[in-house]
């Protein structure tokens, strides 16, 4: 049984302009300590992907189908009692903006404690001890101090690093990180996903990497996921999405990585605009913007083929180039004989 189970999963935003099918139709796992990497610009569907998992969609947001399952118990529609048992406690997570996450009116210590005390049997002495032990944790300087300070009196990286602490509070099975290193600059930023790898390693929790810089999650993910339009574009390992990507639109984000750019040559950014995801193309949602765009992309939407073991994408363009090789390789059998 797998940790986590999202199958064929809906959720929409209703608008009085329409509704805007922000995640339309996705499903994947995750095994017990793996990290998973979900890829893609913003609006592809990543954040909304996050908050129906912890089931925290706000008005007028709402799961219109599918499944999600923790551990073989279904979350879409379950009790309160069931799923507050769940959130913070079983599944944390980390969210893109600290400032607005943690309540500017109460301590570090204060909103620590609340998430100890509401999840854990401890006492509230106990509670002050390991607010102590999780800021040394994730390595947060002079912890003591911090303790007793409030959110705006912390840089960025140090209120980055006290959301880590409230979301491992509970040693969860799956930790939700959620761009954690938006805003934060390139030094901070390392620090960071540093942090979150080697708590990932010393508490064995499953974790789901959210971001729109396939450079980030290089050296951190054991798989990842490329959404686009709020469908998976393409899902593999990380050395199958890196080294031989199979979608158009991952091709295109890993042409935009500077790391991957010859020197002295100028990056190559993605033609077009983003989506509007209330004007859903008939076809594939990346057509409008792929140079390898023909026909029946335009038309027709591609269940995910398995380009090869375990790597999965949803381009017409490499069903084309796979058939194009079967002919070729035939042809040259054929002739052999």
């Amino acid at each position: 049984m797998s940790l986590l189970e999202v199958k064929d999963l809906h959720t929409s935003f209703f608008t009085p302009a329409g509704e805007v099918k922000a995640v339309n139709g996705i499903s994947f796992t995750i095994e017990k300590g793996e990290v998973l990497g979900i890829v893609g610009e913003s609006g592809s569907g990543k954040s909304v992907t996050a908050y129906s998992v912890m089931q925290i969609l706000s008005h007028p947001g709402k799961i219109v189908s599918g499944s999600i399952k923790f551990k073989g118990q279904e979350l879409i529609g379950a009790e309160d009692k069931v799923l507050n048992s769940i959130k913070g406690n079983k599944i944390s997570m980390i969210f893109q903006d600290p400032m607005t996450s943690l309540n500017p009116v109460y301590t570090i210590q204060n909103q620590l404690l609340e998430a100890i005390l509401l999840h854990t049997d401890r006492n509230k002495n106990d509670a002050e001890k390991r607010a102590l032990e999780l800021l040394k944790m994730v390595g947060v300087n002079d912890p003591s101090k911090r303790l007793k300070q409030y959110p705006h009196e912390l840089s960025g990286g140090m209120r980055q690093r006290v959301m880590i602490a409230m979301a491992i509070a509970c040693e969860p099975d799956i930790l939700i990180a959620d761009e954690p290193t938006t805003a934060l600059d390139v030094t901070i930023q390392a620090q960071i996903l540093d942090i979150i790898q080697n708590l990932q390693k010393e508490l064995g929790m499953a974790t789901i990497l959210i971001t729109h810089d396939l450079g980030v999650v290089a050296g951190l993910c054991d798989n990842i996921i490329v959404m686009y339009g709020g469908k998976i574009a393409e899902k593999g390992t990380t050395n199958q999405i890196f080294y031989s990507p199979k979608h158009e639109y991952t091709k295109g984000l890993m042409r935009s990585i500077p790391s991957s750019v010859e020197k002295g040559k100028r990056l190559v950014p993605i033609g077009g605009v983003p989506i509007d995801l209330l004007n859903l193309p008939q076809g594939c949602a990346f057509s409008p913007r792929c140079d390898k765009a023909m026909k029946i992309c335009l038309k027709q939407n591609l269940e995910h083929i398995e380009a090869e073991e375990g790597h999965f994408t949803s381009c017409w363009a490499t069903v084309k180039e796979i058939i194009e090789k079967e002919n070729i390789e035939g042809g040259v059998l054929e002739n052999g004989k």
